[in-house]
């Protein structure tokens, strides 16, 4: 009888073992890059808070080589064993798997941890893994994102697809009227254009698609055009549309900022922003109530804060294709696409300022995957092509824009210095009564003082008096991820405003810009946790600093300048100064013939508006009462200028 049983069980024996950890994705095939996909499991034994699931693409990546992770204590029924956690996935033009891992606090590797300095958490203990998903073929590009080109009637679209195949861009002046076709041309970069770790390493380097390139010729000014992106065999994108650059146009509207970054849905390897999103989503309205009227996106360095992690790319390009497919999406290079130990241009006083922050991508990626107006490029020493898109210049409207880099030579003699100079000295006033300069690193800044302090002696002596004597309007820096507004100045003295007929000269105002998204700065007041932090006090030719996040909004006619810094905590404006095209700075809260005091700024919103929604006009009323009432109050106070604390800083 005994024997019997045995037999019959023995089969049961022979089966192997189950793990008691199910993992399931749904759904197993995605339509488009960002959609969101549900991971669910059940079956953990005694579960613990470090229990983690990560995304792996490809799947076959070693489990070292996860693109991020998340807790499943994130679900609210995790401690009986069971959860679920929904994402969104950015296309990686690879297939997805997610794993589950068991990690123990005795396991935490203090030396193994990302740029917050959070332990990374460890792969010793799997538990489960699920199936392989994916998104549709013949569903088109990805990334579609505009720029000038520096010519009349034209417009570039970039964009990527996964195979390199032949790509079109189809447009015209309505949805069903797309008859004008332009081909692309296909660049891309290997791993072994990466020029340090981890880009060049198997945890940061993923596969970057193949990169397309097209202009739009023929456009007729100022006016809207609808195109799309793709090839018959590939697939198409969606239909998106652009107001075209009107030369003829007195009036520029631009949205500016930098140091923004992106988010992701998942922790990983180095610090995301998630005010990104916040800041994208402002830019959006704003763009909505344009109307018709072109504008312009300018992000000046430390554009996605990848450094070396190829995927923040693909977040990044995904994050920002709402307003960069409407708009054309302008950007200087940044610390943080470029900065590596061997970079060929390092001299000795800049030992403290040049280190490893871009991650060893050598400003590959921000190469290829962007291209600006003009022609500019510095060799990189290495097998990785040239360094491009460093300096650039176009009119828009009533503004000249002027971009440079700080992260490559720009001392006299230099290629830089040399375009710079001619650039400033060959702006016709008349047709471009205002001028705009930006870069990364500041030439005035009252944080970050020292680490930067020798590029700033540089810049002070061989970049400003080409500002001064050009008469450059507005000076415009990231870098400090804070807002700051200073005077119009030369050499650290204030210009005269001439408010009370004195004389006075038009020194450029230079304001940071740099409150995007990264949050990594000391902050201008003292924290109660935080006693040791060091502060930096306000001298009298900061005229406003502010704590938030936000962005700056630009807009100009021949005859004024009008420029505002907006808050992402509240979408609203909480600084704003005007310049005169004769050079002359009014003070947004100047108490005497200020614009603010007087209730005249509902003018100058109001192009924003013209065209909007009646629910995009009420948004803004509200912020313009708001913005009124805090002119009017501090005008009564006698504030000659922003005070250093607000209820805002």
């Amino acid at each position: 009888m005994n024997h019997l049983l045995l037999l019959s069980l023995l089969p049961l024996l022979l089966l192997p073992p189950i793990s008691p950890t199910q993992i399931s994705v749904s759904p197993k095939t995605l339509s488009k890059s960002g959609d969101p996909v549900t991971i669910q499991w059940s079956g953990i034994d005694d579960p613990s808070s470090l229990d983690w699931v990560g995304p792996y693409s490809p799947p076959n990546s070693s489990s070292d080589h996860f693109i991020g992770y998340l807790f499943l204590s994130n679900s609210s029924t995790w401690q009986s064993g069971y959860g679920s956690i929904t994402i969104p996935l950015i296309n990686l033009r690879s297939n997805y798997q997610f794993r589950i891992f068991r990690w123990t606090a005795s396991e935490i590797d203090p030396k193994r941890h990302d740029h917050d300095h959070n332990s990374l958490p460890g792969t010793k203990h799997p538990l489960a893994e699920s199936e392989e998903i994916g998104f549709e073929s013949g569903r088109g590009p990805d990334q579609v994102h505009l720029a000038l080109t520096g010519q009349e009637g034209e417009m570039r679209v970039m964009f990527v697809t996964h195979d390199g195949r032949e790509s079109f861009v189809r447009y015209g002046r309505g949805p069903d009227r797309m008859d004008q076709v332009a081909g692309t041309r296909v660049d891309r970069y290997e791993r072994e254009d990466m020029c340090d770790s981890p880009a060049n390493h198997s945890v940061g380097w993923r596969d970057p698609g193949f990169i397309h390139d097209g202009v739009m010729t023929s456009l007729k000014k100022g006016k809207r055009y609808y195109y799309k992106v793709g090839s018959d065999s590939g697939g198409w994108s969606i239909t998106y549309n652009f107001v075209s650059h009107d030369g003829d146009s007195s009036e520029t509207v631009a949205f500016l900022f930098g140091d923004m970054g992106t988010a992701t849905p998942y922790s990983t390897f180095i610090r995301t922003q998630d005010e990104s999103i916040s800041t994208i989503k402002w830019i959006n309205r704003d763009i909505q109530a344009l109307g018709d009227k072109p504008a312009l996106v300018s992000h000046i360095g430390d554009i996605s804060y990848a450094r070396g992690y190829s995927w923040i790319w693909d977040n990044f390009f995904n994050q920002i294709e709402p307003v960069a497919s409407q708009v054309p999406y302008h950007v200087c290079i940044g610390n943080h696409e470029y900065d590596w130990p061997l970079q060929p241009w390092k001299p000795d006083w800049s030992y403290s300022i040049y280190g490893t922050d871009g991650g060893g991508e050598c400003g590959v990626p921000y190469s290829l995957r962007f291209n600006m107006p003009g022609n500019s490029s510095e060799p990189t020493a290495t097998r990785a092509p040239a360094t491009r898109n460093l300096y650039y210049s176009f009119d828009m409207g009533s503004v000249h824009f002027l971009y440079i880099s700080t992260e490559t030579n720009f001392l006299q003699g230099s290629s830089q210095y040399n375009f710079i100079k001619q650039d400033l000295e060959s702006v016709d006033r008349k047709k471009t009564p205002f001028v705009v300069v930006q870069g990364h690193r500041p030439m005035y800044t009252t944080s970050n003082e020292i680490r930067d302090a020798p590029i700033r002696e540089r810049m002070l002596e061989h970049l400003e008096p080409l500002f001064v004597k050009s008469k450059v309007t507005l000076a415009l820096w990231g870098h400090v991820h804070r807002y700051e507004r200073f005077c119009p100045l030369n050499n650290f003295t204030c210009g005269a405003l001439g408010f009370h007929g004195e004389d006075w000269e038009a020194f450029p105002v230079h304001v940071v810009i740099g409150m995007a998204g990264q949050d990594w700065q000391p902050i201008w007041e003292p924290r109660a946790n935080h006693p040791t932090d060091p502060i930096f006090p306000q001298p009298l030719r900061s005229m406003y600093r502010g704590g938030e996040f936000g962005y700056t909004r630009l807009f100009a006619t021949k005859e004024k300048l009008t420029f505002s810094y907006v808050g992402n905590h509240d979408g609203e404006v909480h600084d704003t100064f005007e310049i005169l095209a004769s050079g002359q700075v009014l003070n947004g809260n100047w108490g005497g013939d200020g614009a603010i005091a007087k209730g005249k700024v509902g003018s100058t919103i109001s192009l924003y508006v013209k065209g909007a929604s009646v629910l995009m006009l009420g948004a803004f009323i509200g912020y313009v009462l708001g913005f009124i009432s805090r002119g009017r109050r501090e005008a009564a106070l006698g504030k000659t200028w922003t005070p250093v604390k607000s209820e805002e800083t």
